[in-house]
């Protein structure tokens, strides 16, 4: 006979999606789109960089090894988390982002070849649709992947940035790839998305003073990841991606420890023209 308790277990469970338990991690192989963080970190010309200094390291009066430091960084910089309260008054801050929109399939769309003739390139309405006619519509809860390619560059920042000017002149000399406004409402109006991410320094291409892709996917809680790498390892579809901030309170930013899995069944199609 079956208890109670094994009845309650049994209704739960049928209550969980079915592609709660599709993912079998076993199979496949992790790909990290995470730059580590150093004094080499590139942040924007006018936020503070990576710091990292020591309390201790050695052995200690007691004889056994020992070691601690001190980290100090700005926000936004390095592989880190957009939260909509960047740009949107009544957006949610890093900590109350809820874990279920940290973890999604991850379609990449590849404007890289774009992006080495004009690095001023904005995804545009067309490279969402085309990608879409060959792969499909993008599915609901999708975090939504830009390979730029210029992730080859970091950590130059003369040739990801476009400058090595810190300050207002280096933001007034910014030059790099980005999704554009009208791309963005598309994305935001007629898709149901959980986040971006690209392998730049900003969601908006280095030359916007505006900023308004940040401000229309916000607007809708859309996340943004920026600074990614290793783009180029992941399929046009087939990808899960999942990645968690440090959870800090209150912020409207944070570093970012984002990793892909990619199932061994995704089809070599898959890696075609992204």
């Amino acid at each position: 006979m079956i208890d109670f308790k094994t009845i309650l277990i049994l209704f739960f469970v049928s209550l969980i999606p079915p592609r709660v338990f599709a993912l079998d991690l076993s199979d496949g192989r992790w790909v990290d789109l995470t730059h580590e963080f150093s004094d080499r970190t590139i942040y924007w010309p006018t936020a503070d960089s990576f710091k990292k200094t020591t309390v201790f390291e050695g052995f200690n009066e007691k004889g056994y090894f020992y070691s601690a430091y001190n980290i100090h960084a700005a926000e936004h910089g390095g592989t880190h988390l957009d939260a909509p309260i960047h740009f949107y008054q009544n957006g949610k801050t890093v900590e109350q982002i809820p874990i279920k929109q940290l973890v999604g399939t991850a379609p990449v769309i590849d404007i890289s070849e774009k992006a080495k003739i004009d690095r001023d390139y904005q995804v545009s309405v067309q490279d969402i649709t085309e990608w879409e006619t060959i792969h499909g519509k993008l599915s609901d809860g999708a975090i939504v992947l830009f390979n730029t390619g210029f992730s080859r560059y970091w950590p130059d920042k003369l040739r990801y940035l476009g400058t090595l000017a810190r300050g207002q002149q280096g933001v007034n000399e910014l030059s790099f790839p980005g999704i554009h406004p009208n791309a963005a409402r598309f994305l935001s109006d007629k898709r149901k998305i959980k986040a971006v991410g690209l392998d730049t320094a900003s969601i908006d291409f280095g030359k916007s003073k505006e900023f308004k892709t940040h401000q229309i996917l916000f607007k809708k809680n859309i996340l943004g990841f920026e600074n990614l790498s290793n783009l180029d390892q992941l399929p046009a579809k087939g990808t899960t991606v999942f990645a968690l901030p440090m959870k800090i309170k209150g912020v409207s930013g944070a570093p970012l420890r984002i990793v892909a899995f990619v199932p061994n069944k995704v089809s070599r199609k898959d890696y075609g023209k992204k």
